[in-house]
């Protein structure tokens, strides 16, 4: 009852918003309630949560704002959702509405305690990304707008946890940059606590880590971009900046 019953606020609260964030995740048929913007204090210290508190569904604006990593203010949450490495977690959104721009899933080591990570210091690598499906920059279909529901539903994120990645605790980072305003990146980044099972041995090399901030910057012309302009907007292919994706 308590997750339905977040299912339900969530999901109110996102229809009064033209921006958004992850506010559930799924596993299999399990459903895990996150932190809910317009929710209750006491939600906090609930023995359930799973994701990191964050306070607004306006998007994060410079690319070396502290709160990059985890939203803000990105206080640790006190449970974790428990899969098996090779399972896809999907993070629930609703009502987005943007449609430009790439979507990344990136996981950090908490190294035994998700709640006393720095995740500004803390190392994290990609384990998806989806960007431009077909078309051009500016028209074409991007997942970010694919993703999109318009029907009221819930719009689903799916990513898989490497099945070779060692067990322990991790931090699943979904982040969202639209590009629709010119010159002006807008970043929508909410974290999740995972506890990773399996006999996975794996780890990821320091060419796949990347600090956040850090990854992104105004000098890079796929994050300071001008879709409108014919010159940028009429290409049919956009690399996302970053280290590469790590599958294991």
């Amino acid at each position: 009852m308590q997750q339905l019953l977040a299912f339900i606020v969530g999901c109110l609260a996102q229809h009064a918003s033209a921006h958004g964030g992850a506010l559930n995740y799924t596993v299999g048929d399990t459903w895990y309630p996150g932190y809910d913007p317009y929710g209750p204090e006491s939600q906090l210290s609930a023995p359930w949560l799973v994701q990191r508190k964050w306070v607004t569904v306006n998007p994060i604006f410079e690319a070396d704002n502290i709160s990059l990593s985890c939203n803000a203010p990105g206080n640790p949450a006190n449970a974790y959702i428990p899969i098996n490495a090779g399972e896809n977690i999907t993070a629930v959104y609703y009502s987005w509405v943007h449609t430009v721009g790439p979507m990344i899933a990136w996981m950090a080591d908490c190294h035994g305690n998700c709640r006393t990570l720095d995740t500004a210091k803390a190392d994290w690598f990609k384990i998806g990304e989806k960007g431009l499906l077909n078309g051009d920059i500016l028209e074409g279909m991007w997942f970010q707008h694919q993703f999109g529901v318009w029907d009221g539903g819930p719009s689903l994120w799916s990513e898989k946890i490497p099945k070779s990645l060692r067990p322990g605790k991790y931090l699943v980072r979904n982040e969202i940059i639209s590009l629709h305003s010119a010159n002006k990146p807008q970043w929508y980044p909410e974290c999740v606590n995972v506890e990773v099972k399996g006999n996975g041995t794996r780890f990821p090399g320091k060419k796949y880590m990347a600090k956040i901030p850090g990854v992104w910057s105004m000098d890079q012309p796929e994050i300071n971009i001008d879709v409108y302009d014919p010159a940028i907007g009429n290409k049919t292919t956009y690399k996302i900046p970053g280290p590469p994706v790590w599958t294991g």
